[in-house]
């Protein structure tokens, strides 16, 4: 019967066979809609456990969408009664959408929840838009003296503030008031999660501006650039985006830098003059090609910067070593020998290479300083282990299973010196966070989990916060407060995406995947918002940095710093950078 003409009078079914689905259909689609409401309010978690973090969620959802919207379209062309012009109309424009789709639109990235951001093809990169960082060198307006580079009590001169724990004691921000700061001044900025660092009223950054990779110096009271030093180097992927990820160091003046792509510059910070550089991957022997697979989103490895030391990720696999199976690989000791190095030192005046360390791949954590025993050493985690090492020698101490493949559930957040005996760590990807002790008898370490919960502080791309005994982050997005002692959470609430995190005395200072900034008490008690605002616009990866009363922030493209009100500052006379290794060394 011919669907477009009146049904004769009384026989309804002919009308509902042409136009209604089947009740298999319906079924079908029901079965679906529910399997994705119990995926979107985590009752999935409940029958597979803790691997289904956001990002899985949608994918899954996306999953079940597309299989009920399939479901009904098979039905539609094979076994509904609409004439066979019609079927081939709508398959016709559904193949057209798609190929429009495809031909015009690109991914330019993608959230910290794998949900996509779309452009058009013909729309250019906003790092290419920029002026290059010659052009950018060219207007810095720096002044030749030293003099302005001083250290000041102010400075945040590394990776998450002046001491690296994404903690800055000795100040309060002034929460009597709502968060409403003056912004000092906004500028674009080229593409990349770097943070800031800043030292004597200078702040500085990495970024992306078309194919060079640069080292950006801000002035932090004016937004004006004062100098960049730039190499011809692109790191670019769909998942991880575009440009450098990890946040200078900065020490006695001195800016040290690693690029996304394994570029190590030393840089005098008066005046910008390159002192020495490295390519890591170059110098030791590296499969370029081969690394840019295993290490997916690019180096973010801040170097650590002592007295004497340089120290970075190193990576791998060594093209001198390619006969040798990883499995056999992973028993030698001697990382001289080994596939892959997990650290590099340098000498920090001439940039000569003083030690390796480790025979594991690099993970997206950074090298930190600890003390053991009466003795300092570097703690860093590498792909699958967290391990320390001898800082004069590079000798392991010790390592303990910390699952993670660099190209996949990859490592990022740091580990936290507890006690003379334990440690905490966590990571996304189903893992969670433990609190591990480590002991020494004659020559052997024994490391054990004191507790380890794959529900709690899931950080994928942040870091916690530890204060009185309680460490705060973000658990997939979520603000997360978990006691230290026992693993007992104490509240689960307020989704901020995949954004970053700092205290600030007894205050949260969160920037959330949109750009806002939010403050939040850091206390076990329910969290309450004391306030928000609109810091920057769009996607936001990179840590937050206080100088100061000066908040800088920044994204892929645009910067900001905001004045913001104190209650008390500390006066410290010494170079921050300075200020951990100083407590560690009791000097």
């Amino acid at each position: 019967m011919n669907p477009t003409l009146p049904a004769p009078e009384g026989d309804s079914s002919l009308v509902t066979r042409h136009f209604i689905p089947p009740i298999k259909i319906w079924v079908t689609l029901a079965s679906l809609a529910t399997a994705t409401v119990l995926v979107r309010y985590g009752w999935l978690e409940v029958i597979i456990g803790d691997v289904i973090d956001q990002a899985v969620r949608n994918i899954i959802t996306l999953i079940l969408s597309f299989t009920g919207c399939l479901s009904l379209f098979i039905w539609f062309i094979r076994e509904s009664d609409f004439r066979p012009v019609i079927k081939k109309s709508v398959t016709a424009g559904v193949v057209v959408l798609v190929v429009l789709a495809l031909a015009v639109l690109r991914i330019e990235r993608v959230s910290g929840d794998l949900v996509p951001q779309f452009a058009f093809r013909w729309q250019a990169r906003n790092d290419a838009l920029l002026p290059s960082a010659a052009t950018l060198a060219s207007l810095g307006n720096i002044k030749k003296t030293s003099s302005i580079w001083n250290a000041t009590p102010d400075d945040s001169p590394c990776f998450l503030g002046p001491q690296g724990t994404a903690s800055i004691d000795g100040i309060e921000l002034d929460t009597t008031r709502s968060l409403s700061p003056r912004c000092i001044w906004k500028r674009p900025i080229g593409a990349g999660w770097s943070g800031f660092a800043t030292y004597g009223g200078h702040a500085v950054t990495l970024e992306q501006r078309g194919n060079d990779e640069a080292i950006t110096c801000y002035s932090i009271a004016t937004g004006e650039p004062e100098w960049a030093v730039s190499v011809p180097a692109r790191h670019e992927t769909v998942l991880g985006g575009i440009g450098p990820r990890s946040t200078p160091t900065i020490r006695d003046g001195i800016v040290y830098a690693t690029g996304a792509t394994g570029w190590l510059h030393t840089i005098e910070g008066s005046t910008g003059e390159v002192l020495w550089r490295k390519d890591i991957v170059a110098d030791l022997g590296i499969d370029r090609a081969a690394h840019a697979a295993a290490v997916a989103w690019g180096r973010a490895g801040s170097p650590l910067v002592t007295e004497q030391l340089v120290i970075v990720p190193a990576g791998g696999p060594r093209t001198e070593f390619d006969a040798l199976e990883d499995d056999a690989d992973k028993t030698t000791l001697d990382p001289k020998l080994s596939r892959y190095i997990s650290l590099v030192a340098y000498d920090r005046t001439s940039g000569d290479q003083k030690w390796v360390a480790g025979t594991e791949q690099i993970s997206y954590a950074s090298p930190q300083l600890i003390r053991i025993d009466d003795r300092k050493a570097v703690i860093t985690v590498n792909e699958g282990h967290v391990a320390a090492y001898e800082i004069t020698t590079g000798n392991q101490l010790w390592q303990s299973v910390w699952p993670g493949h660099s190209n996949s559930d990859a490592s990022c957040s740091q580990p936290h010196i507890l006690a003379s005996d334990r440690f905490f760590i966590s990571k996304g990807y189903g893992i969670g966070s433990a609190v591990f002790s480590f002991s020494q008898s004659k020559s052997n370490w024994t490391i054990k989990p004191v507790w380890q919960q794959s529900n709690l502080l899931k950080t994928k791309f942040t870091n916690v916060s530890i204060h009185n005994g309680y460490a705060y982050g973000l658990s997939d997005g979520i603000l997360e407060c978990v006691e230290l002692s026992s693993g007992k959470r104490m509240w689960k609430k307020g989704r901020y995406g995949q954004g970053q995190l700092l205290r600030v005395g007894a205050t949260l200072l969160i920037q959330a995947e949109s750009g806002d900034v939010v403050a939040v008490p850091a206390t076990p008690d329910k969290p309450v918002e004391l306030s928000r605002f609109p810091a920057l616009d769009g996607q936001t990866w990179n840590n937050l940095c206080l100088s100061g009363n000066n908040l800088l922030v920044r994204n892929a493209e645009e910067a900001a710093c905001y004045e913001v009100s104190l209650k008390q500052q500390s006066v410290l006379p010494q170079d921050a950078a300075q200020q951990t290794e100083q407590v560690l060394s009791d000097e």
